[in-house]
């Protein structure tokens, strides 16, 4: 017998207890079983959010779903797994948006660390972005400039140098991820690394550091002293 949301107490009830005690006091089974709004002829709308739950390890791997693969779970039709994919993305922006780095002083490879491990924990590929900065180290902006994996005949300097110039920026940090996982810079990292490092010094724009970042670590070419030597 399917146990019905309006016929349990009302403050056991998604709706009434985000009411009474506020949106903080819902377990994450009521925070879904709001969003899919009902359930099944089988499964009330918090049994169907705790079968979900239990089909994924985490949270995370819930938030990361595609569309298709929310549309094999049992109980999730277009709309429902629509609403799901849009709260997720919301959540993402939000969470990236949180985070701007622009404007700010650079302080750390820690910094840096911090918000492109937001930025870059569900990529699939390698993203090559690059940290544009003035005499004072304020952050101008960041700029993706390339995908895919990183080598010298993708990561052109000519490109990075280019926003350089365009920008006014007296120095540059670089910062790419590794989706394996694995910071550890592979030959064609430190090539790149040290064919940026060898322009810049050329055209007086300082290349400050090149950071590879994984799932919960990272690897700083400065702080490991294999950069700015000179």
């Amino acid at each position: 017998m399917v146990v019905k949301i309006k016929d349990l107490p009302v403050l056991e009830r998604p709706y009434e207890k985000l009411e009474y005690y506020g949106v903080e006091s819902l377990s994450n089974e009521e925070l879904i079983a709001i969003l899919l709004r009902s359930g099944t002829k089988s499964l009330s709308a918090k049994e169907l959010a705790s079968f979900l739950l239990s089909s994924v390890p985490s949270l995370k791997d819930l938030r990361n779903m595609s569309y298709e693969e929310l549309l094999k779970k049992k109980g999730i039709g277009r709309s429902k797994a629509a609403t799901l994919l849009a709260s997720f993305e919301l959540s993402k922006r939000v969470e990236k948006e949180s985070l701007e780095i622009k404007n700010q002083k650079l302080t750390s490879s820690q910094m840096v660390f911090e918000y492109y491990r937001l930025k870059l924990q569900d990529k699939k590929q390698e993203y090559f972005y690059v940290v544009y900065l003035d005499t004072a180290k304020n952050i101008i902006r960041d700029k993706l400039l390339f995908k895919g994996t990183t080598n010298y005949s993708v990561v052109h300097p000519r490109e990075v140098f280019k926003e350089a110039y365009l920008l006014s920026a007296s120095a540059l940090l670089c910062v790419h991820n590794h989706p394996s996982g694995n910071v550890f810079p592979s030959r064609e990292d430190i090539a790149v690394t040290k064919k940026l490092e060898e322009v810049g010094e050329i055209l007086g724009i300082k290349v400050l550091d090149h950071l590879i970042i994984g799932k919960n670590s990272y690897y700083s070419f400065l702080e490991n002293q294999d950069i700015g030597r000179s």
